[in-house]
């Protein structure tokens, strides 16, 4: 049940914010809004409430949400339009992409402004000096030979171990190959060997294939200002935009399996386990599906916020709308590929379920 709920607030918490910065955007330049829907009224089912022209609503289908302005072709596919002023195709180039931007621009500022909470919250974690065990992974090649929080790593293929630092650089240099580790324990020495898992990381701004035993170090929370949560707010936020553009291009190279695409059921069994965790946990994987939710929206594919800031954008070059027929063909083709995506996601989920 927390699984369900949990994914239910997050998801909606996330479709709020960013429709409401195309709903913001678009009354900013005077554009008539139609409808404010989180949740999708499939069918009619959901609730409603007209005011001051606007239909304000909530749809029973929670994937999704949507702000519909007069005028814009999106995915309704109806081409109706009068020319009226508060028309979207009655407003300068500049204002529409305005309007059609403002969702992703929330979206981030809604992942910046929760990682600046968070880190004034929780301070910024610092590791311990030397190189001692914080935590251990479960089912970790750690986990299997008896590593336990607080031995202190010595040694690793002979080499003196002195800080984490050294640890990290050996184990990381070694993908997929046997070591040997000593520790100490309570002044009692212990050694074993084990092969570490490979791993892909963003490293320097590449993807690199490192070695893993799943160990972390003790780390210690120190506190910070405003200013600083702010800075370490904006790094994280850098830092999650880098990591899902590297995912991506992973998936296009061949570097990433296609199956490792999520969907909702991965995302409600990941919003349930961090709920479980606690509220910092689950608030932190609300700001990084918000980024993976802003840069997904910004590809320039029909049907997405960005599809439509490309369409217009060479409108406004060409100074003409493009054909009524070319602009509604492209959408369906946009549509269709954005419905396979979705089987797809879900396939996987399901597979996943069952494995």
């Amino acid at each position: 049940m927390i699984f369900i709920l949990s994914f239910i607030v997050l998801l909606s918490i996330l479709v709020f914010v960013h429709e409401l910065g195309h709903y913001m955007a678009a009354r900013s330049v005077g554009m008539r809004v139609e409808k404010f829907y989180i949740g999708y009224n499939l069918f009619g089912l959901g609730i409603k409430k007209i005011y001051k022209g606007t239909e304000y609503g909530i749809g029973l289908f929670p994937l999704g949400g949507y702000v519909k302005v007069a005028g814009v072709l999106d995915e309704s596919l109806d081409p109706s339009t009068t020319g009226a002023p508060d028309e979207f195709n009655s407003k300068s180039p500049f204002q529409k992409i305005w309007f059609l931007s403002a969702g992703v621009i929330m979206n981030v500022l809604l992942a910046f402004l929760i990682f600046s909470f968070i880190t004034l919250n929780l301070g910024i974690g610092k590791v311990e000096e030397g190189s001692k065990i914080g935590n251990i992974v479960s089912d970790f090649p750690a986990d299997k030979i008896g590593l336990k929080p607080g031995d202190e790593i010595i040694e690793i293929d002979s080499q003196s171990i002195s800080t984490w630092d050294d640890l990290t650089k050996i184990i990381h240099n070694k993908p997929d190959q046997m070591i040997s580790i000593k520790w100490e324990r309570n002044k009692e020495i212990f050694t074993a060997s084990l092969k570490t898992k490979s791993s892909e990381q963003l490293i320097n701004d590449e993807i690199k294939e490192i070695g893993m035993i799943g160990i972390g170090p003790i780390v210690i929370q120190e506190k910070t200002s405003v200013s600083e949560s702010f800075m370490d707010g904006y790094m994280k936020t850098l830092y999650w935009f880098k990591m899902t553009i590297k995912s991506l291009f992973m998936i296009i190279s061949g570097s990433a399996s296609i199956d490792d695409i999520g969907g909702p059921i991965m995302i409600a069994k990941m919003a349930g386990e961090s709920a479980k965790a606690g509220i910092w946990n689950w608030l932190n994987l609300m700001a990084i599906i918000s980024i993976n939710l802003a840069f997904l929206n910004i590809l320039p594919i029909p049907g997405l916020d960005g599809g439509h800031i490309f369409f217009t954008s060479i409108e406004g070059i060409i100074r003409r709308e493009l054909p009524l027929k070319l602009k509604l063909g492209i959408q369906q083709f946009g549509m269709l590929i954005l419905f396979s995506i979705m089987i797809l996601v879900i396939y996987n989920d399901v597979t996943r379920l069952f494995n």
